[in-house]
C-alpha cells in the first residue's frame, strides 16, 4: 500500500482535472504518478510540462520511451 494517496478527479482542483481528462483520453488512464504528484498542484503542473517535453521530442521513438519506462518500473517492483 502507497504511503502517499493517489488523487482521483472529484479529489483535485480544476486546472488538475483537466489534466487528468485529457490523460485519460490520450491514455485511459492517469498514470499513479502522475496522481500521487497532485496532492501538490504546482508541481503537478510542472511535473506534466516535463514528461511531455522528454516523451514528445527527440530521436527515440514514444512507444520506446514508455517501454523504458515500464521495464524500469518493473525491476523496480512499483506499480507503474
Amino acid at each position: 500500500m502507497p504511503r502517499i494517496s493517489r488523487l482521483e478527479k472529484h479529489e483535485v482542483d480544476g486546472e488538475t482535472a483537466k489534466i487528468y481528462d485529457v490523460y485519460q483520453q490520450e491514455r485511459g488512464n492517469v498514470p499513479n504518478m502522475f496522481r500521487t504528484v497532485a496532492h501538490r498542484p504546482e508541481i503537478f503542473r510542472t511535473m506534466i510540462a516535463h514528461f511531455r517535453a522528454v516523451m514528445n521530442t527527440g530521436t527515440v521513438p514514444a512507444k520506446l520511451k514508455e517501454l523504458a519506462i515500464v521495464r524500469t518500473s518493473q525491476l523496480n517492483n512499483c506499480e507503474y
